[in-house]
């Protein structure tokens, strides 16, 4: 059966399933449209587009005939979490070979839902926090006619960051990127979803380069004259990188030092570092490196503030996102495929969650409102146990957990702990004026010289000084630095080994 034959069930028939409906039409490609499925009485029974109605969707079960190769989507970009769970329940149970969503409200930005937008549904959309609904025009504004750059904008953040700063206006999109896979990709896509209608026609622009390299940074800086930076790129992978500190504090620091030394010298207003839960006490050199990079923003925020009024320097601090590269959706999506088990460390592990796309909608909604040389924390919620995901990630597909598909105890990785706070006590989040927008309680400049010297101290072991060429790359002596400094580090450190 090719996709022309295939049928699609098209749940919620108001505008944006209309639209989907109209487009699937259109290109004829990815399956005929059988029918909508609604719960507005006036509608059920009717016909649109030549396409009927039938309903309620609480009754699809008992109504509906149709082929295990076909497939729904759900286009209610303003159900609530709690319906679309409903709805999630009803169709699974009618074993559908497909069952995909259309995006937010939120992300509805200009009245139009859009085929290429639809994903399949993840676990986030029905287990967890109730998501922040951002009006995206309003909040982007701020960057219209702009130069953007990202930096990792071929990553899981980076990405989605590049997919929402379409709608906004700008002028130039840069994706910059060490990895020419990934920002081939991040190109391409941006190029077919401006093909395709969605968001407005900024030039993008794609730049493969290197953070670490500083007289690059400065010169490609120079050339680009951006107004704003989100700084996505860093190395993240906690026991990867426990297996490669110097890498990891190479990239992250040097790489976020070079970025912003180059940022001031060529007169860029705005810059946004994405910061990490890892960074707050931190037992890893990742988490550490992350500490670092946020110190950096906050002494370069009271540098640039001498200099220009109207510069904002600011960090946004959250938990892990839904899907991101490297996190637990992936592996346990790699797992499932192999027939499982899913492994899960202990059983008691908790960890914040939010969507990549609420996380995206909340820090470009803190780079218009934030202030220079402030921080900001994104209001989780509560955290999710992961064995709690593992379960519902095995449900969402078909099987029961523990019997079709297996969970297996692992035990914490290096650099892992069984919760990770999102603040210390001296950082004593507030509430701003925005929803799910809080502001931490920054260190005094006489806490950020301490930092400071620490990173001059590290920087003749990432890059070769022939004067301490006995240190470079010596991994022990960079962990003794960072343990003499960091005691959180020295203290799991300790207990762990």
């Amino acid at each position: 059966m090719n996709n022309s034959e295939k049928g699609i069930y098209i749940i919620g028939a108001g505008f944006a399933g209309q639209m989907i409906a109209r487009e699937l039409k259109e290109k004829k490609v990815f399956g005929n449209v059988i029918s909508f499925l609604d719960d507005n009485k006036d509608l059920i029974g009717t016909t649109i587009d030549g396409i009927p109605v039938l309903g309620p969707i609480n009754n699809l079960t008992t109504f509906l005939l149709h082929s295990e190769t076909d497939e729904a989507i759900i286009a209610i970009p303003s159900a609530k979490q709690e319906r679309i769970k409903e709805i999630y329940e009803i169709l699974s149970k009618a074993n559908f070979s497909s069952i995909k969503i259309v995006p937010g409200i939120s992300q509805i930005i200009d009245g139009k839902a859009h085929l290429i937008q639809t994903r399949e549904i993840n676990p986030l959309d029905i287990l967890g926090r109730k998501a922040v609904v951002i009006s995206l025009k309003e909040s982007l504004s701020y960057l219209r006619g702009k130069r953007v750059l990202i930096t990792g904008a071929g990553g899981s953040i980076g990405s989605e960051l590049a997919r929402q700063l379409l709608s906004g206006g700008a002028e130039r999109l840069y994706l910059f990127g060490h990895g020419e896979n990934s920002i081939y990709q991040i190109d391409k896509e941006l190029r077919l979803l401006q093909k395709e209608g969605v968001g407005e026609k900024a030039t993008i622009v794609p730049v493969i380069g290197e953070l670490k390299d500083k007289n690059y940074m400065h010169y490609i800086m120079k050339k680009l004259k951006c107004d704003a930076v989100f700084h996505c790129a860093a190395y993240k992978h906690v026991p990867l990188m426990e297996e490669n500190p110097v890498a990891s504090i190479e990239n992250n620091v040097f790489g976020t030092k070079n970025l912003l030394d180059a940022c001031i010298e060529n007169g860029v207003k705005k810059f946004v570092l994405i910061s990490t839960d890892k960074a707050v006490n931190p037992v890893s050199v990742y988490g550490v490196s992350k500490m670092l990079c946020e110190k950096l923003v906050i002494k370069t925020a009271m540098k640039v503030s001498s200099q220009t009024e109207d510069a904002r320097y600011m960090f946004v601090r959250f938990g892990n996102v839904m899907g991101s590269r490297g996190s637990i959706l992936p592996l346990f999506a790699e797992q499932l495929k192999t027939g499982g088990p899913l492994t899960v460390t202990d059983a008691n592990v908790k960890r914040y969650f939010m969507t990549i796309p609420e996380a995206c909608s909340l820090v470009l909604q803190t780079g218009g409102v934030g202030e220079n040389g402030k921080s900001y924390l994104l209001d989780m919620g509560e955290p999710i146990k992961i064995l709690d995901l593992a379960e519902q990630i095995i449900k969402l597909n078909g099987f029961v957990p523990y019997k079709d598909i297996g969970i297996s105890f692992i035990g914490l990785r290096k650099g892992e702990r069984m919760d990770e706070p999102l603040w210390t006590k001296e950082e004593n989040p507030t509430p701003t004026q925005y929803d799910k927008i809080l502001q931490l309680k920054n260190d005094d400049e006489s806490k950020l010289k301490k930092w400071d010297e620490l990173i001059k101290k590290l920087k003749p072991i990432c890059f070769y000084d022939e004067n301490f060429s006995e240190i470079y790359r010596n991994r022990d002596i960079l962990i003794k630095m960072l343990c003499d400094s960091v005691p959180s580090l020295k203290e799991f450190y300790e207990e762990n080994n």
